[in-house]
């Protein structure tokens, strides 16, 4: 049996309330042990195909996602390459989640403030979100996981993240079959989901674990954003060097031109 632990729930800055690049965000998730993160942006998808894309080069399976907002609240597409539709009723986004190979979360459920499906609304879907990092105490939580079991939903852990720091908080444990860790797809993932092969991991760190997973990650962004910076100045040097000479070049075929110009006047 192969188990994966894979966050379902990750912001990049391709959100607009998101912060970090996707090369980070997967350099991170390899580095703290998890075998894949699902980037749900709201209501776009390009970061999220291109982490799903480049995810093997860091050992982790690829699987992209979006968090949709439906006319009911967010819900998460995992495992679709296409944008689903915007503002569409609950059942309707799910069934299109569903026609296009994916299967539906609903995060943070009965959260107002955060757009979370209110209980009435939830209908049918393939999992429900039970343990998000994001939330500041535990009754949300068990408010989720009470009405996932009640309801026969799988119940799966997510860390929501919107900084680095925050990625694999909370993370789900999934159970793929008698497949080797290097053949596992996507596919692999999104079935077991479906089969409810799923167990959450997501309960509060002891202070010293949660501090060294904010250390490494504060010196992982520090030292990312230092090499990017001198990239940057690298690219705007070469820019300005290129800019430089070619003013300089344009500057003395004028200069030809104009001389041509008064030797004609004289001829």
């Amino acid at each position: 049996m192969t188990t994966l632990r894979i966050d379902l729930h990750v912001h990049s800055d391709d959100s607009y309330d998101g912060h970090e690049p996707i090369d980070l965000i997967l350099e991170h998730a390899a580095d703290i042990g998890l075998d894949a993160v699902v980037v749900t942006d709201h209501d776009v998808m390009g970061e999220s195909i291109r982490a799903a894309e480049l995810a093997p080069e860091y050992g982790l399976v690829g699987i992209p996602g979006v968090e949709v907002s439906t006319a009911h609240g967010h819900l998460l597409a995992v495992g679709v390459d296409q944008m689903p539709p915007h503002r569409k009723p609950f059942d309707e986004t799910v069934a299109w989640i569903r026609d296009h190979g994916g299967v539906a979360v609903v995060p943070h459920p009965f959260q107002r403030s955060r757009h979370g499906v209110r209980r009435r609304y939830v209908g049918d879907c393939d999992a429900i979100e039970v343990f998000n990092a994001w939330l500041f105490t535990g009754y949300r939580n068990r408010r989720a996981r009470q009405f996932a079991v009640e309801h026969g939903y799988p119940g799966v852990a997510a860390s929501d993240a919107h900084t680095l720091e925050y990625v694999g908080r909370a993370f789900s444990e999934i159970d793929v079959g008698d497949v080797s860790r290097e053949a596992v797809t996507s596919e692999h993932v999104l079935e077991a989901i479906r089969d409810g092969e799923t167990s959450v991991r997501g309960r509060r760190a002891p202070i010293p674990m949660a501090s060294k997973h904010y250390a490494i990650a504060a010196a992982r962004k520090s030292a990312y954003y230092s090499k990017k910076s001198v990239k940057t100045s690298a690219t705007y040097a070469k820019a300005s060097a290129i800019k430089t000479a070619s003013a300089a070049k344009l500057g003395a075929i004028r200069g030809r031109h104009g001389l041509s110009r008064i030797v004609s006047l004289f001829e």
